[in-house]
């Protein structure tokens, strides 16, 4: 089941009141669906991160982000990376800018930044277990500026410190 919130934010904006929508999924369900329509709906920047990446259904939306002409930019942990059916060399070879990062014990963070308004995060990894095996859970924060800007900042430094 996939649950929706609109937040109505009054703060600093100069076109007035902004209204942010948080919508949340869990696994077994519908938290595969939730990540990969938003990351569908890019029109500009994709920036994610993965602890472990295998999800083929994930790539196919990179893919597709990117030959619409999406920036797709992504980091994964550099111990799973090379994963049995790990997609970050698959990745790579089709163009999309994609890093390693070594630097901690575990970069356990899985998040993605769209746009520069969305941030899509939680306990899933980008895998087919995490959706359709384990207990996890999705969240997407549409429309929330601040927020998305706090994960692009992250973003950036572990895209500058992964190799």
């Amino acid at each position: 089941m996939k649950h929706s919130l609109l937040v109505l934010w009054m703060g600093l904006c100069i076109s007035g009141p902004v209204m942010a929508e948080v919508q949340v999924a869990f696994t077994p369900g519908q938290a595969q669906t939730l990540v990969l329509e938003t990351l569908n709906r890019a029109q500009s920047q994709i920036d994610l991160v993965a602890y472990s990446f295998t999800s083929e259904p994930v790539v196919r939306a990179l893919l597709a982000a990117q030959q619409r002409g999406v920036q797709v930019r992504v980091v994964v942990n550099a111990k799973t990376a090379e994963e049995k059916h790990g997609k970050a060399a698959y990745l790579a070879s089709q163009g999309v800018a994609v890093r390693l990062n070594g630097r901690y014990s575990i970069q356990h963070n899985k998040f993605a930044v769209i746009d520069h308004q969305t941030v899509q995060t939680g306990s899933a990894n980008y895998t087919a277990s995490a959706f359709t095996r384990n207990a996890e859970n999705v969240v997407v924060m549409d429309n929330e500026p601040v927020v998305a800007s706090a994960y692009q900042q992250e973003f950036e430094r572990l895209w500058y410190e992964a190799f």
